[in-house]
């Protein structure tokens, strides 16, 4: 696949979720850059921001099988992942596949089920299989994990464990409409439901040809020693007790080459890693004096670590 079919592909997909969602291109580009990294990706924001909307309009434009999950208190993990039940008629016990066995699962309100169920998606996310009684199950390819959450302070929520926030490629925050979105959202909503004629714009072969470009995107060594100077500053800096994982440094690494392939370049700048450092990072910081995940006090503490490590210069560069 040339650079011009992958930048028509995945424009396509774009314009055709921009046709539901109003003004959120920044958000769907980094859906874009989740799904060929490939990653997980979380929503986080107060409800009725549109962060199902997005995650909905986004699996109809791709033609891969898409299932939701509505995460309540008394959800269990066997609602997740599946069942074995007996067949009183053949005396053997049959799997009953849960929702988890699909290429998108939205995980809507994931932050609304109990820690026990939250943890059944640990298996599915990080080696993207299943075991049910004993027995494993690979998942179909490709498969991302679409979650949405409440803030943490809201009636009903469960904090999400460390270790799967720290499974999610990036954390997003849907965010407000502008004045002029929101009338464009009321307009567009007054008669009818844009998402219920969305078609599939791609394809699970093309989506899993593109994922198969990201590792070839290349990296130059001072691009690897500005991401692993970020990764160091989040370790030892005064306020934050416990940095960046090597599994966060890997998925920063994997978003850069994704962003950089959907901007139609063969090679990482630092630029697509000093964009990216806050989804990435964010969610997997603690802080001092501070709940894990508290994005918002984050954000700006990545911001004043950014602006103190230089970035590499084009003849740093040419080893490209």
């Amino acid at each position: 696949m040339n650079k011009q079919t992958v930048e028509h592909k995945l424009s396509s997909v774009i314009a055709n979720v921009s046709s539901v969602v109003v003004g959120k291109e920044s958000v769907l580009e980094h859906l874009l850059i989740a799904l060929l990294a490939p990653g997980h990706v979380i929503l986080e924001d107060v409800p009725g921001t549109g962060k199902t909307l997005l995650a909905k309009s986004l699996a109809r434009s791709l033609a891969c099988e898409m299932k939701r999950i509505q995460f309540t208190a008394d959800l269990l993990p066997s609602d997740v992942t599946g069942i074995n039940v007996f067949n009183q008629q053949t005396a053997q016990f049959e799997l009953r596949r849960g929702p988890v066995f699909a290429n998108i699962l939205l995980a809507d309100e994931l932050n609304r089920a109990t820690p026990r169920t939250q943890s059944s998606l640990l298996e599915c996310m990080e080696e993207r299989q299943v075991t049910i009684d004993g027995a494993t199950y690979p998942l179909d390819s490709p498969f991302i994990v679409v979650a949405t959450q409440n803030p943490i302070d809201n009636h009903g929520t469960f904090p999400l464990p460390e270790a799967q926030l720290d499974r999610f490629m990036l954390c997003l925050s849907m965010g407000y409409p502008s004045g002029d979105e929101e009338l464009a959202i009321l307009k567009r909503f007054t008669s009818d439901n844009p998402l219920d004629e969305l078609q599939a714009v791609l394809g699970r072969d093309e989506i899993r040809e593109l994922q198969a470009q990201v590792p070839k995107v290349h990296v130059s060594d001072a691009v690897y020693d500005y991401l692993l100077a970020i990764v160091a500053a989040t370790r030892s800096h005064s306020d934050i007790s416990f940095g960046v994982s090597p599994r966060g440094s890997l998925q920063l690494l994997k978003a850069a080459q994704a962003r950089a392939l959907l901007r139609g370049r063969e090679y990482v700048l630092p630029d697509d890693v000093k964009s990216l450092v806050k989804p990435v990072f964010a969610h997997r910081l603690i802080l001092k004096d501070t709940f894990r995940g508290e994005t918002n006090r984050a954000h700006p503490l990545l911001d004043s670590l950014l602006a103190g490590i230089p970035v590499p210069t084009e003849a740093g560069l040419e080893s490209r």
